[in-house]
């Protein structure tokens, strides 16, 4: 299948049960009915246990000023565990 962006051939991609089709050239995400449904249902099930909100809290450096510090002139893009999909 081509991006509809771009014409270049789109990548698949199968993390934890959903295909994820995208785009290596100009980096746009496609997917199917359903699969975004499927990301924020687990997403919900992901940050409804405590632990695993903390964990992430401390794994992607929310709320950490020492990093904003060192980073202060240069744009800062935080992550989330959904940035783990598209490795």
């Amino acid at each position: 299948m081509k991006c509809p962006a771009c014409q270049e051939t789109l990548l698949m991609s199968d993390k934890n049960g959903i295909e994820i089709d995208y785009c290596p050239k100009c980096r746009g995400i496609w997917l199917d009915r359903g699969e975004l449904e499927k990301i924020i249902e687990r997403s919900g099930e992901h940050y409804s246990k405590k632990e695993n909100y903390d964990s992430d809290y401390k794994k992607y450096g929310y709320g950490d000023q020492r990093h904003h510090d060192q980073h202060h002139n240069k744009p800062y893009k935080k992550k989330s565990f959904l940035s783990e999909l598209f490795d």
